[in-house]
């Protein structure tokens, strides 16, 4: 043994010993768990392979501990123990030939794979089916006793079984889980922080843990944790010969387990399952990190015994880091399409969901502000499957004083406008429609595969043709020649030929693919489609929308004395606040409300109220509001009405269609002959007449598009957002939010083929 050996396990068991401080006793890691185990790693491979290095106090001999102060002590009915982890084909492959080693000759394994939750270790005992104790995992043999925290835990039964015809209770029953939230209700937590000011959540472990540990169970209450079950403790009364077997008792007995769980009688088959759940790990309600295989037979199980701290019968399969911690070095502005101004954090090269990662998403300036993210800051970085990386939030435990704040630009780097913030807006803006980064992003996506199509016009053919003068939009694109090609470095005649073939089949896309080309905000191939259900032609909207914003001026020409009246009040409240919102904003605020009301200034007062109140002439005042937003929504009405499309999508597309640049363009585009007018639907039957769809997911043999087509043709309606007036969820691979969403409302979910046999009948 080297002095050298000694001492880089001694770093390694003081730096693993302080982050398992950092994670389990104050809930506030500076690492992520990935990085965590790569350090584990180092240690556990180090004392194999010098046992003489090992120490009582390395963290390889001991389970961690989240044990605190502020509550009293459980002693558990057995060890909780942690899991040792495989990340590959080959370990699982490994551990398994490790097993058989120790058992009778010919033993044969079966095996449960489980979720391997990202949440936090809950025992909970039930004597006489009443639940009398929860504890956490603490050491692995004592606990924090957190008894009345978990009674407000709604999916954690009180009394098992929760079905009085089900199976008798046992005598006594120790059960093994985990407390998580979901995603959606993590997203909803974090949404109430900022509705009362407060910073987000980073981390929903961590937020777990600290929700759990409240002094105040009313804390806990408040805040929508979950649980899953998955083990069997300790019992009295009952006998389970495999986990298969625990895990249905524990769903007889009313515990939630999670669905996902299944049986397998090899170890072949559950390797052939890890892409499966590696494809949809995204699209779970819930974070998980991995998964967990168990020996399905308990006696051979518990023969197996315990190697250190951990069972031989179970493993964790680790799945590749998803987050990960870096340097955040600088921030590169962005101009999009629309103008808007997109933060992206540069950062020190790090390697993250299978690819190294230099740049991230930082979202928008509200956010950088909302998380306190700091040039110089250690940062959490995440990359989930395609989606871009981003930047999860900092590190503050790892704050030397030296970082400094991340401000918006007050200049376009571009064109050198001053940026504008909209009032009311998140998002800053360049406000110049032909700043040449605007106009190369809103080209670029007008061309691309899944917009106009125009193959040969990739993003360098169109930077190098508005650095040469010949597009400054997207209606030039029509107007371009063979002579002015060929000049340009790189255009061979054939090149040429092929671009300009392309450009003068693109004239004939159809209506819905034109319109969810123009990079108008929401506006995708469903939403298009939605349109040109109800507008023949381009022309239409153009005109609907120009009378529109002729209506919303007049409306804002009779709230301007209002709006000057509140401008004299010192100290605004909520309601005052609400209300000036509401005037400013008629075509969200205040038209869809009154949608086919006739008589609706009553209730327009009551809304508008905390104003009308500020002027001696609220009566007179009341009446030209009303009669304004009369005109407003019946000149809105058209688009107001048309299932799928809400206020502020509406408002989109009649800011869009209104603007004196856009027109210009579509005129351009118009006499270049540009298909502008809507093809009439092809009816093939009337079996889905009345009925709406909205699609998620990938589709077995046909394009989402094809299966709106479908849909269409019998008498269908597509929207692009569940409802309660949602007929059905069309889902595929790997769905969406929109299944979440149809499974909360109760809205039925139909396959691809389900959809063929109504079609059919």
């Amino acid at each position: 043994m080297t002095d050298d050996l000694a001492q880089q396990a001694e770093r390694l068991r003081r730096e693993i010993n302080y982050h398992n401080y950092r994670y389990n006793v104050l809930s506030d890691p500076v690492i992520t768990d990935a990085e965590y185990d790569r350090l584990y790693r180092q240690l556990q491979a180090l004392e194999e392979a010098h046992p003489e290095l090992i120490t009582p106090d390395s963290p390889t001999q001991r389970a961690g501990s989240d044990l605190s102060e502020d509550f009293p002590k459980v002693q558990h009915a057995a060890p909780i123990l942690s899991l040792s982890n495989a990340f590959s084909e080959d370990d699982l492959r490994a551990w398994e030939e490790r097993n058989l080693k120790l058992l009778p000759p010919n033993t044969e394994l079966d095996y449960t794979l489980e979720p391997k939750f990202d949440g936090l270790t809950i025992v909970v005992t039930y004597e006489n089916g009443v639940l009398v104790q929860a504890a956490t995992r603490g050491n692995g043999i004592i606990g924090d006793d957190v008894t009345p925290n978990v009674r407000t835990i709604r999916s954690i039964p009180l009394r098992i079984p929760v079905e009085a015809d089900g199976k008798s209770a046992p005598e006594r029953l120790v059960v093994r889980g985990e407390i998580l939230f979901f995603k959606q209700d993590f997203e909803a937590l974090n949404q109430q922080q900022e509705a009362a000011g407060l910073p987000r959540y980073v981390n929903a472990r961590n937020t777990a843990s600290g929700t759990l540990k409240q002094k105040d169970s009313r804390i806990t209450a408040s805040r929508p944790l979950s649980a899953f079950f998955y083990d069997v403790v300790d019992s009295r009364g009952i006998v389970l010969e495999t986990q298969w077997d625990i895990l249905q008792y524990l769903r007889d007995m009313g515990f939630p387990v999670a669905d996902d769980v299944g049986y397998y009688p090899t170890l072949t088959h559950i390797i052939q399952q890890i892409p499966v759940w590696e494809s949809r790990r995204n699209s779970l309600e819930y974070e998980i990190d991995g998964l967990v295989i168990k020996v399905n037979d308990v006696a051979i199980s518990d023969e197996l015994g315990v190697v250190g701290k951990d069972p031989r019968g179970a493993i964790a399969y680790k799945f590749p880091a998803e987050e990960v911690t870096t340097k955040l070095l600088g921030v590169t502005v962005n101009i999009g399409r629309t103008g808007k101004v997109t933060p992206t954090a540069q950062l020190e090269p790090v390697f993250v969901g299978g690819v190294t990662v230099v740049n991230a998403s930082l979202h928008n300036y509200e956010q950088i502000e909302r998380l306190d993210i700091r040039l110089g800051d250690t940062v959490i970085v995440k990359r989930s499957g395609d989606v871009i990386p981003y930047v999860v939030g900092p590190v503050t435990g790892s704050r030397t004083g030296d970082e400094q704040p991340i401000l918006p630009p007050e200049t376009c780097p571009f064109s050198g406008d001053v940026i504008v913030q909209p009032e009311g807006a998140v998002d800053y803006f360049c406000p110049n429609p032909h700043c040449p980064e605007r106009v190369f992003r809103a080209v670029e996506f007008f061309v691309s595969r899944g917009a106009m199509d125009i193959e040969g016009m990739g993003p360098q053919t169109v930077k190098t043709l508005i650095d040469e003068g010949l597009i400054q939009d997207e209606g030039d694109i029509f107007y371009l020649t063979a002579e002015q090609l060929l000049e340009l470095e790189g255009f061979a005649e054939k090149k040429v030929e092929n671009l300009l073939a392309s450009i003068e089949a693109a004239k004939q896309r159809s209506l819905p693919q034109i319109l969810a080309s123009l990079g108008i905000d929401g506006v995708g191939s469903t939403v298009a489609a939605l349109l040109t259900d109800t507008f023949d032609d381009m022309q239409q909207l153009i005109t609907l929308s120009n009378t529109i914003k002729q209506a919303e001026a007049e409306f804002n020409a009779a709230a301007s004395v209002l709006v000057d009246a509140a401008k004299s009040v010192a100290d605004h409240d909520a309601e005052l606040d609400r209300a000036l919102l509401r005037v400013r904003n008629p075509l969200t605020e205040l038209a869809p409300r009154y949608v086919g009301v006739e008589d609706f200034q009553a209730r327009m007062n009551r809304a508008l109220s905390p104003l009308l109140e500020l002027s001696p002439l609220r009566d007179s005042i009341s009446i030209q509001l009303a009669q304004a937003l009369k005109k407003l929504i019946d000149a809105a009405t058209p688009l107001l009405t048309i299932e799928g499309l809400g206020p502020i999508l509406v408002q989109n597309i009649v800011d869009w269609f209104a603007d004196e640049y856009h027109q210009t363009v579509l005129e351009k585009m118009r006499k270049a002959g540009v298909n502008m007018k809507a093809e009439k639907q092809k009816v093939a039957g009337d079996s889905l007449d009345g009925m709406t769809f909205v699609l998620t997911g990938t589709l077995p043999t046909m394009t989402r598009d094809e299966a709106a087509e479908l849909i269409k043709a019998h008498g269908g309606k597509v929207t692009s957002s569940v409802s309660k007036k949602t007929s059905y969820v069309l889902v595929g691979e790997s769905p969406g939010s929109k299944f979440t969403k149809a499974q909360q409302l109760g809205i039925p979910i139909i396959s691809e083929d389900d959809l063929k046999e109504m079609v059919q009948s």
